[in-house]
């Protein structure tokens, strides 16, 4: 078992990156019964914050500013539900940049310094999941290195399509000046409005761009996602044994995407 790494990213923020890796990481567990591990890369730990919650967990003590420090992420994995852990963050990882600086003289060892964390975690998972903060910088860059495959999330605003084009423009970049071996494997729109012609328009304008990388799959905006940022992901199981309607609906967006990311990548493997 060798994992495979995405990260979720754009330059624009608020587009639902972390909504995106949180729901894909718990599905990819809980639906998909695969091994799933959570990289939070973003100082403002929102994607550490509602898995805890998820986990009914109070205090994280160790976070990837921990494994920064000692070069060694292997004691900073907490387990979430079953099959599905974090290595959580914190504001503190804001100082990661300074810390590749300080510490790698060499270009290529600056961006490469998640990639070498995680290889040592690779073999104890099937999947990997990186969120990341909105910006050109040493997250981005060691991201990119780290993954073999980015999932990119807009939201139907001219700025967000924007930050699509940039992301894609920087990825490109990064392949050819650095020889990595990373794909866009789909564009993702996320919190879209049902019945918006605006919102319609751009998904358009998406496609002609980008064509059959854009997920067919929307992530519509709905109540119940709002609900598991403020108490943690959950998939409620009535008496009878089936799934809860509404906590079903919405995930069975994400399962779906899933389906369409492992379809696409053995495709891309072929």
């Amino acid at each position: 078992m060798t994992a495979t790494t995405y990260v979720v990213g754009n330059f624009k923020g608020g587009v639902g990156k972390t909504k995106i890796v949180t729901m894909l990481g718990y599905d990819n567990a809980v639906i998909k019964k695969r091994k799933t591990l959570v990289v939070d890369l973003d100082p403002q730990a929102n994607a550490s914050q509602v898995l805890a919650r998820t986990g009914n967990i109070q205090t994280i003590d160790k976070t990837i500013t921990t494994g920064l420090q000692q070069m060694d992420l292997t004691d900073c994995v907490t387990p979430i539900i079953e099959n599905l852990d974090l290595i959580a963050c914190d504001t503190s990882f804001r100082s990661f940049t300074k810390f590749v600086i300080k510490n790698f003289d060499d270009e290529v060892e600056q961006i490469s310094v998640l990639a070498k964390l995680l290889q040592p975690l690779k073999e104890n998972y099937d999947d990997i999941f990186i969120d990341v903060p909105p910006t050109i910088s040493e997250f981005s860059d060691n991201a990119m290195v780290a993954a073999d495959y980015s999932i990119i999330a807009f939201q139907t605003q001219e700025e967000s399509l924007d930050g699509v084009k940039k992301y894609v423009g920087y990825q490109n970049f990064m392949v050819e000046r650095y020889g990595i071996d990373l794909q866009v494997i789909g564009i993702l729109a996320c919190m879209l409005k049902r019945d918006s012609d605006f919102d319609e328009s751009k998904m358009i304008e998406a496609k002609e761009l980008y064509g059959s990388s854009v997920f067919d799959t929307v992530i519509h905006f709905q109540e119940r996602l709002k609900t598991y940022s403020r108490d943690g992901i959950h998939l409620n199981v009535n008496k009878n044994g089936n799934y809860e309607q509404w906590d079903y609906r919405a995930h069975k967006v994400f399962i779906d995407i899933l389906n369409q990311v492992e379809a696409r990548k053995q495709y891309l493997n072929s």
